[in-house]
């Protein structure tokens, strides 16, 4: 069995690799050709924390496995992250445990790389502003699968905490280096978001983080914050009249509020959330179809991800010698 660290998945699947996984990942999963139950979140009592169990299986990449992350708010009183999580891959073929490593870094570079690829998708070809709400540990992959797609110039990172921002500011240097002249920081969603081509929003809000008025005819958003029903980081007036694109229909309508909650609310009909984004990868539905439409993808994450970039991961491991080596029995 094979044990790989954060930097270790880090070098072996670098961002645009891991875009293009996400390509082929919600391709399978939208043809019916994947098998990944509805994650399990089981509430942690006496903290305010929440630990979600996701297991996933893409056939024609040889990926089968499990991750568990675990979301503790409080953390940071601790000195540790608030996301931490770990990926075990199974061999497909025989059921004898492959790898273990670590899911943190892993979760913020798939979840980026499904902005990324939602973006090559969607936005328009010509985008060079990009506003990221949010500075927490998705933030940096956010911004960096945004820029591996389209020509970004101008970066605005928005957060309500600047200690948030200066977090971030520390990130991007370690692990993103080519984004640090291009960015700025700012408190205000409304202004910064006002000037953006591309916004992506990151956060656990249950309140919208912006109006749906700052937002500019031809913006593409992507979302991938509020993965409970309570959660909202949306305008509800932005899902129901923008270009809606979702990961995978079923887990958007059962755990997001930002979609929850307009179709509850009677606002937008169940018919709304149909397109998928693996059903642009195949040819199904088109994209954006005008310059100045708006377009919406809605992500709440989904073990595919998970277990494609860490087969690669363990593929590329094996090939080069990397991790170490133990034996279970």
């Amino acid at each position: 069995m094979l044990a790989l660290s954060r930097s270790d998945v880090q070098r072996l699947v670098p961002m645009p690799e891991a875009i293009e996984l996400m390509k082929i990942a919600f391709a399978e999963l939208s043809a019916g050709r994947t098998n990944s139950p509805l994650r399990i979140n089981i509430p942690v009592t006496g903290v305010r924390g929440d630990s979600l169990y996701m297991p996933g299986y893409v056939p024609a990449l040889g990926a089968l496995g499990l991750k568990v992350v675990s979301v503790f708010y409080d953390n940071p009183k601790l000195g540790l992250p608030v996301i931490n999580a770990m990926v075990t891959l199974v061999d497909a073929e025989t059921g004898v445990p492959m790898a273990i490593m670590d899911g943190t870094y892993l979760t913020a570079l798939r979840t980026g790389a499904i902005s990324g690829a939602a973006t090559d998708l969607l936005a328009r070809k010509d985008a060079k502003t990009l506003v990221a709400v949010g500075a927490g540990a998705q933030g940096a992959t956010q911004i960096a699968a945004v820029c591996a797609v389209r020509p970004i110039e101008r970066i605005i990172a928005v957060d309500v905490f600047p200690e948030s921002l200066e977090r971030l500011k520390g990130i991007l240097a370690r692990d993103w280096p080519n984004v640090v002249s291009r960015m700025e920081y700012s408190t205000d969603a409304n202004a910064a978001v006002a000037q953006a081509d591309v916004v992506c929003t990151a956060t656990t809000s249950k309140t919208p983080v912006f109006d749906f008025a700052a937002i500019r005819p031809g913006t593409h958003i992507n979302a991938v914050g509020s993965y409970t029903p309570e959660m909202q980081e949306l305008p509800s007036d932005l899902v129901v009249n923008a270009t809606l694109v979702v990961d995978a229909t079923e887990a958007a309508l059962h755990e997001s509020g930002d979609l929850i909650i307009p179709l509850n609310q009677g606002l937008v009909a169940r018919e709304h959330f149909t397109v998928e984004l693996g059903m642009l990868v195949n040819g199904d539905k088109p994209g954006r179809t005008s310059n100045d439409e708006v377009t919406l993808f809605k992500t709440v994450g989904n073990a595919v991800q998970d277990v494609v970039v860490a087969r690669r991961a363990y593929d590329k491991a094996i090939a080069d010698g990397s991790g170490v080596s133990f034996d279970l029995s």
